[in-house]
């Protein structure tokens, strides 16, 4: 026994000093940038944290890069305080985390830099200093894993072990794999399609392709009824879960193979649509699942990962094409983009069937089919107040994505330059996100689920007010620091805790179903103002009182879930995917206890 305690220790020992090594090697050159026919640019580790300047080299600092260093800090702190409450817990955890999110950020700046850096051809490289830093982080996992317990997830901080329990880190995965078809036909093609020589005018045609994304829930009800031959032995959502990675995989290497041609654009405008059909059905069994393995009580937490997931697949799909594209051309990245649907497959085979699945009635036959299509529906209009939550659906985003949508003309007229815009909303913005995201899932853990709710449509509404601060101001780099900060923070939490209502209200032989039709209701309305609307309310009212009207927007909303609460309805609208299984969405948490039950 003495000798395991001191087998134990050591390797306690040893993975902080691992984090220490990473800390260390911040001094090292972990990356260095060429443009022709000048000197390399040579960039520490600190210099990914806080920017890279050089001769014609402009990098902004990376926020995954410092929330990794930021959590490599905490857990050596975390260590050294709490060594025998579950220190070793801790380091495991840290080290995983940080080593995941260093290598994101580390391999994303140096092989996907902006797109003036690309074209200006600027070669940029890894360093040793790199190699070192992640090598340390391998060590400190390994040596806490030697002196963790067994059961060291259930050592973790309350705050902290739900992210680490298996269906939380599933819902990761299937983010993963749920962001990237998006990134397929967004940002990456627009990218493919303007480097072929297609003009501005015509690419915005393959915005019918990200629409297909708000009219899945038209078919999303195969997903739930239809039974696939031989697969279906694995289970109704695992067997989906294989058919259709397949179908975008499939779909993503028809895009590659597919030659943009600026006389004959139908073609790719077709693929593109096929691309948006699979990854919009591949969205349908993704959220189907992850609901069904999730338990009431990891909602939150779950809905958080998943979203964690999302923004790394979509932005990790999105850097390797561009990367390939460069080497190897965009048929070989589109190609290699493809092997993005093996997470949500691989989550889906380890975990299973999910035990919360209900399957619904045997359908055979044209009536039973019929039955199929409006089963889902039926099921949720004919609930007590099923109009009035359905309301609330359609309204209760309605100020926040006017404001969103609208920010970059905003930052434009104000005059903010492009570094400007990457650093503050990119940059700080996305680093509050990440952080709401997690605060969201606490709270609604801690808090409960009507509770958080509430307060993230208060927030989500007065951070629209922010901006109405950064009108009248004028071009501020603090406000506009502050604003994005404020706006990323509320949406974070908003993301999480509102998508965690949107899964407790579908019933679980209709999951796939129901929450299609949730989610495209929950943009659609806001999308359709801002498009024919928000332009001309601008021009007419100006920015400061157009900020402000989104604020008052999002009033109704946060007024409508109020009496919702106080009459009962919403416990009322939850379906059986809020209450069975461990935890009760409808429970009230008590700050002081700790999680609902």
């Amino acid at each position: 026994m003495q000798r395991t305690e001191e087998k134990s220790g050591f390797g306690y020992v040893i993975a902080q000093l691992g984090l220490v090594g990473a800390l260390a090697s911040l001094m090292l050159p972990w990356m260095s940038a060429t443009l022709p026919g000048a000197q390399a640019v040579i960039g520490r580790g600190l210099d990914i944290a806080g920017g890279l300047r050089g001769p014609g080299i402009n990098l902004a600092p990376s926020m995954t890069f410092n929330i990794a260093l930021m959590i490599v800090l905490i857990t050596l702190g975390a260590s050294l305080i709490w060594r025998r409450r579950g220190g070793a817990s801790m380091l495991v955890a840290g080290s995983v985390v940080a080593l995941a999110l260093i290598l994101i950020a580390a391999l994303y700046t140096i092989y996907a830099p902006p797109k003036a850096l690309r074209e200006a051809g600027a070669v940029f490289a890894p360093a040793f200093g790199l190699f070192v830093g992640a090598g340390a982080l391998i060590v400190a996992f390994f040596a806490a894993r030697a002196s963790a317990p067994a059961n060291w997830r259930d050592e973790l901080p309350e705050a902290v072990r739900p992210y680490f329990e298996t269906a939380p880190l599933a819902a990761l995965a299937l983010g993963i794999s749920s962001g990237f078809p998006y990134a397929m036909i967004g940002a990456t093609l627009t990218s493919r399609l303007a480097q072929q020589g297609i003009d501005k005018s015509t690419i915005t045609a393959f915005t019918l392709a990200i629409l297909v994304y708000n009219l899945k829930w038209l078919w999303a009800w195969i997903v739930d009824g239809v039974r696939i031959p031989v697969l279906g032995r694995l289970g109704q959502r695992v067997s989906w879960l294989i058919v259709s990675a397949v179908l975008v995989a499939a779909a993503v290497i028809n895009l590659a193979l597919t030659p943009p041609d600026p006389n004959n654009i139908m073609p790719i405008i077709t693929a593109a649509i096929l691309v948006g059909v699979a990854g919009a059905t591949y969205d349908i069994v993704i959220d189907g699942f992850r609901i069904e393995i999730l338990e009431p009580r990891q909602l939150g937490v779950g809905s958080g990962m998943s979203q964690y997931g999302w923004r790394i697949g979509s932005a990790s799909a999105g850097a390797l094409a561009l990367v390939i594209a460069a080497r190897l051309g965009w048929e070989a990245a589109y190609i290699a983009c493809a092997l993005f649907v093996l997470p949500a497959v691989i989550a889906g085979i380890i975990v299973g069937e999910p035990p919360r699945h209900r399957e619904a009635a045997q359908r055979k036959g044209i009536g039973q089919v019929a039955r199929s299509i409006w089963g889902p529906f039926e099921q949720f209009f004919t609930r007590e107040g099923a109009l009035i939550v359905l309301l609330f659906i359609l309204v209760h985003k309605l100020g926040d994505t006017l404001s969103q949508l609208t920010v970059r003309l905003l930052f434009d007229d104000l005059g903010f330059t492009n570094d400007e815009i990457a650093f503050y909303d990119v940059g700080l913005g996305f680093f509050a996100l990440m952080i709401g995201i997690f605060v969201g899932g606490i709270l609604y853990a801690r808090i409960g689920m009507k509770r958080s709710v509430l307060l993230s449509l208060v927030l989500m509404a007065v951070s629209n007010l922010a901006f109405a601060g950064l009108a009248a101001v004028g071009h501020s780099n603090l406000m506009m620091a502050a604003a994005m900060c404020f706006e990323n923070f509320a949406s974070g939490i908003g993301g999480v805790v509102l998508v965690a209502y949107f899964s407790a209200l579908t019933d679980l032989r209709y999951t796939a179903a129901q929450y299609a039709l949730i989610s495209a209701a929950a943009s659609i309305v806001g999308r359709f103002i801002t498009g024919t609307s928000a332009g001309s309310l601008i021009e007419a009212m100006g920015y400061v009182n157009f900020y402000l009207l989104t604020g008052v927007v999002a009033v109704p909303g946060i007024v409508l879930f109020w009496w919702m609460m106080r009459t009962g309805l919403v416990d009322r609208s939850i379906g059986n995917a809020g209450t069975e299984g461990e935890g009760d969405a409808r429970a009230e948490a008590d700050p002081e206890t700790g999680p609902a039950r």
